[in-house]
């Protein structure tokens, strides 16, 4: 339902899949990107005694939690948005011109 009671459009619709993928990707690039510069240390070089499993550790902990950040940010300020109506011909935005 929407603010004024009615069912959504196609386009409403068509346009909360499309935040809602690109939330989803871009919290799994961003996740990825800080396990790899977290983590990316302890699996490439040979590093002293308990900073090898640290480290896995912070990436194991701290990429899940940027997921979930990043993906509730996104659709919040996209709910939080104001939608703007689209005119009716493309081109148009008043019906004297």
């Amino acid at each position: 339902m929407t603010s004024y009671g009615g069912r959504r459009g196609q386009a409403e619709r068509d346009a909360i899949t499309v935040e809602i993928g690109y939330a989803l990707c871009s919290a799994a690039f961003a996740a990825a990107v800080l396990f790899g510069a977290v983590a990316g240390p302890a699996l490439l070089f040979e590093l002293p005694g308990i900073v090898s499993p640290l480290l896995m550790c912070a990436g194991q902990v701290l990429a899940p939690v940027l997921f979930l950040a990043r993906t509730i940010s996104v659709l919040v300020r996209f709910h939080r948005a104001p939608q703007s109506p689209q005119p009716s011909q493309p081109g148009r935005t008043n019906p004297d011109s």
